[in-house]
């Protein structure tokens, strides 16, 4: 019986939980530069992700990515990760991010910072750092570009 007053507890609080609440599902094109050891190419890529509301002031969110060097013999890299950040004014999210990439075989962490800015009601640009912090070589530094939309 204590269970089932939990559970309905459990329901009764998130039907009421404020309508401004915005988790969103989010998805992006996104290219830019990378560098490592002297040399620098471009890169394109895909990601997505789902943010979690934290109130009006910060949100935290899990990220999904696969990302291609435009140079011959590159492999295309996955990553998982995670951001977390404020809110700033009423369009904007600055952010911190980490998780790991995937590439050959091997995965290396990596660690990072952007800002995505609302350019409508779906529609989002942002602008991100990452470095890949590497066991088998230098580390890997992207700058890029994104444009998204948010569901």
């Amino acid at each position: 019986m204590t269970r089932f007053a939990l559970v309905v507890a459990a329901l009764v609080a998130m039907a009421t939980t404020p309508a401004y609440a915005r988790d969103e599902v989010r998805v992006e094109a996104r290219g830019g530069i990378a560098w490592a050891g002297g040399t620098s190419e471009t890169f394109a890529g895909v990601g997505g992700g789902y943010d979690f509301d934290l109130g009006d002031k910060a949100f935290i969110g899990i990220d999904v990515g696969a990302d291609k060097v435009l140079a011959r013999g590159t492999d295309v890299t996955g990553s998982v990760g995670g951001r977390l950040g404020p809110k700033i004014g009423g369009k904007g999210r600055l952010y911190a991010n980490g998780g790991i990439g995937f590439c050959c075989g091997g995965s290396d962490f990596y660690i990072g910072a952007g800002y995505q800015h609302n350019l409508g009601r779906k529609l989002y640009g942002k602008i991100e750092y990452r470095r890949a912090l590497s066991t088998f070589g230098p580390d890997v530094n992207f700058a890029g570009v994104g444009l998204g939309i948010r569901f």
